[in-house]
This record gives structure tokens, C-alpha cells and sequence, in this order.
């Protein structure tokens, strides 16, 4: 298919000894900062390949290992695009893929022989699951001393090394989604699996950061990262709210425990987000609604007191917001640069990331195999992403695969 893609947002001018493009050993052209880049991807589902996926779109090339069966997340239906999990889809661009079977002794030497001619290798595995393939980080460091070694585990490597690393199980048990929800209903998880992201993130974060180190000391080393780690770092406010003051948080709905107002208000029509986070930005807001009373009120004074006294403010806003509808108002506290926001669902996120020339929608592939993929976060001037590969079948890259192998030395 051909898709129209939004132009890409503006950038500074490259400089004039910026990388050219050249081929990697598959014939991709890669210009990223991370081109030259080998990385084995061993890991399946989701914090593994979204970390390999944004390398990949930054030059290197992932060469993703699967089971025969291929990577549960290609059943993950519905929705589908053209017979295909659209969860799958969105995680593994810019990849090539080979199966191994594990049963098979030829296939985990091919195994083997992959991670010690890689840069880095990345797992997902329960803990000492790949020790008896000779896939364990001392026996890949053995035969390849300057490997970037990064596993990925739910609960760690000691006392929970025996427990199942879903997402859904770390929003429990880490205390998020008692966050989570209306006070006087149940607890609900996040919409996404924010801490499987999150731990994508960190993991590409700790391989980016062990290959700086390497370019200096010429030496690998293992990275560990897990979910449960990643969700008390990613509470941030929340966790340490509780580490320095005793105080357990609970949940509040849309509310902010230590700001107000921070939470969407009702208007003549519906709905608007309103995060006023410092005093500058309330007296505006008074001045806006017409109530500058509000802002000499002792009671609404500084941060701190607004928090204590929400109840007492919050129908005074409801009050002057009834006046006029949402749109009306998002446009009044825009043009006063005051944090606002409508309440979209994905379309309308995508749609308003366009209008603002965010270009979120990209074309991965080329040609009549082109699918449409959301745009790589991270803007380079001079080393850009790219996302000419579609995500593969399952074997599609075999051959080449085999065939770079045999032309590639053990690192």
C-alpha cells in the first residue's frame, strides 16, 4: 500500500561532516548512530522488542531469533492489519528474523554462533534458562569478551527469579494500579503496558550507555534490568512520596496528590484538562475566568494550599467553566499559555500530533509491502532513524542470515 505520510518535523541543518549513508551487511542502508551495530535479539513479547526495534530504527542491525512458533505477540488478535497482529507490527520494524529450535543441536550452535559474532545481546528468558545452551552471559563472554549483555526479567534474578514477568503483574504488585481508578471503585491497570515500555526504555538507555564505556575500555559486561525495578523507579513522585514522609498513596482518580487544579474540570459541553502547576499560572487562570478574587484568596494561595482546600475550589471553577464550551475554552487558555488539553481518544491524538507538525505517522518499507508505523521519538540532525524494513515473518531472513555467518569471524 502507499501511504501519505505527514512531512517531517523540522530540524536543525546537519553539519557538513555528517555521516554518509553506507550498506550494512544485509544490504540495508543505514545512516543511524548506531550503524556498523550488531545486536542479537533473543528476547520476545514486548520491553525486549521495543528497546531492539528503537535501535534498529537508529541504525543497527537486529537480528531477531525465534522459536519456531514465532513471538507470541504475533497472535496477539485482534486488531489486525492485512491478516497480522498489529501488536506485533508495532514493536518490530527494521528487524530480521530467524528461527531456531532449541531441541535442535544444529540450530542452538546457530544459536551460539549469532550472539559471539554480536555487539550485543539482549534476552528475556527466566532466569538460567538459556544456561544449558551455552547462551549464558560467561559462556558468550568466554568466546566473545566484548559482548554487551543485557537481560530483561520480571521480578530479578534471586528472590524472584521464579516468577512470570508480565506487565500486568508488576502493575500489581508494585503499587500502581492501587493508583489507579476512581477512589470508590476498583483498582484498574494503565491502558498501555507502561512498564514493559519502561523497561525497554531503560534497557536501551543501559546497552547505549555500556557501549560508550566499551569504545573507551574495549571491554563487555552484562546489563540486568527487570519490570519490578523499572515500575518503583517509574513512580517516581509516588515511591518516594512514601520513602521520605511514611505516607501511602491511594487513588484519587484524575487528581494530583500535590497539585490543584490538575485534573479535566466540566464545561457547557464537556470535559478539559486544566494543569495549573504554580502560582503565575493560577492568577492567570483567575484572570481568564474573570475571578481575581480567587487569587488574592488566603485559601488558594500557594501550591500547598490549593491542595488542602481542592474541595473548597473546585466548584467555584466548575461554576465559571459552565459558562462556554470545551473548545471554547481550550482556545482562551491556549492563546494565555495556560496547560490545557481536550480529552482525545487515539485518532484524535494522532490527528492533533499532525496538526502541530509533529509528522507521528511514518512509512515503514517501501513499495507496495509499505505499512504505516508511529514515528521514532528521537530526532538526530545529523545520524536521522529509519524505517525501511517491515517487520518480518517468522524464518523470512534465514538464508542471509546463514550466509552472513559464514562470512562473519567470532567477534
Amino acid at each position: 500500500m502507499t501511504l501519505q505520510s505527514s512531512a517531517a518535523p523540522p530540524t536543525p541543518k546537519a553539519p557538513q561532516d555528517s555521516r554518509p549513508i553506507r550498506r550494512d551487511a544485509f544490504g540495508r542502508d543505514v545512516s543511524g548512530p548506531l550503524a556498523g551495530i550488531v545486536v542479537a535479539d533473543f528476547s520476545r513479547v514486548l520491553a525486549g522488542p521495543y528497546c531492539t526495534m528503537l535501535l534498529a530504527d537508529m541504525g543497527a542491525t537486529v537480528l531477531k531469533v525465534e522459536s519456531p512458533s514465532g513471538d507470541e505477540t504475533r497472535e496477539w488478535k485482534p486488531p489486525v492489519y492485512e491478516g497480522q497482529s498489529t501488536y506485533y507490527l508495532s514493536i518490530n520494524r527494521n528487524k530480521r528474523s530467524i528461527a531456531l529450535d532449541f531441541d535442535n543441536p544444529d540450530d542452538v550452535e546457530t544459536a551460539r554462533h549469532i550472539a559471539v559474532s554480536a555487539d550485543v545481546f539482549i534476552e528475556n528468558f527466566k532466569p538460567g534458562g538459556l544456561d544449558r545452551f551455552g547462551l549464558d552471559y560467561a559462556s558468550i563472554a568466554e568466546r566473545n569478551p566484548a559482548v554487551i549483555y543485557a537481560s530483561i526479567t520480571g521480578f530479578g534474578s534471586s528472590g524472584g527469579a521464579t516468577l512470570p514477568g508480565y506487565d500486568l503483574l508488576v502493575q500489581a504488585m508494585s503499587g500502581l494500579m492501587s493508583l489507579t481508578g476512581d477512589p470508590q471503585f476498583p483498582a484498574y491497570r494503565s491502558g498501555v503496558a507502561v512498564f514493559d515500555v519502561i523497561t525497554g526504555l531503560h534497557t536501551a538507555i543501559g546497552v547505549l550507555s555500556a557501549l560508550h564505556e566499551r569504545s573507551q575500555s574495549g571491554r563487555g559486561q552484562r546489563i540486568e534490568v527487570n519490570l519490578m525495578s523499572s515500575a518503583l523507579s517509574g513512580m517516581v513522585n509516588q515511591t518516594a512520596g512514601f520513602l521520605l514522609s511514611g505516607n501511602v498513596p491511594t487513588r484519587m482518580g484524575n487528581e494530583h496528590p500535590s497539585i490543584y487544579p490538575y485534573e479535566p474540570l466540566p464545561t457547557a459541553d464537556g470535559e478539559i484538562i486544566l494543569a495549573i502547576g504554580n502560582d503565575r499560572q493560577f492568577r492567570t487562570l483567575c484572570a481568564v475566568l474573570g475571578a481575581h478574587e480567587l487569587a488574592v484568596d488566603p485559601r488558594f494561595g500557594t501550591p500547598p494550599d490549593r491542595s488542602h482546600n481542592r474541595a473548597a475550589l473546585r466548584p467555584l471553577l466548575v461554576e465559571l467553566l459552565a459558562i462556554k464550551p470545551a473548545s471554547a475554552w481550550f482556545d482562551i487558555f491556549t492563546e494565555a499559555r495556560l496547560p490545557c488539553a481536550p480529552i482525545n481518544d487515539v485518532r484524535g491524538g494522532i490527528e492533533f500530533a499532525e496538526r502541530l507538525g509533529l509528522a507521528p505517522v511514518v512509512e515503514v518499507g517501501t513499495g507496495e509491502d509499505a505499512i504505516p508505523g508511529v514515528r521514532n521519538p528521537i530526532s538526530f540532525s545529523a545520524t536521522p532513524a529509519s524505517y525501511d524494513l517491515v517487520p518480518p515473518g517468522i524464518d523470512a531472513d534465514r538464508g542471509d542470515i546463514l550466509q552472513w555467518l559464514q562470512a562473519s569471524p567470532e567477534r
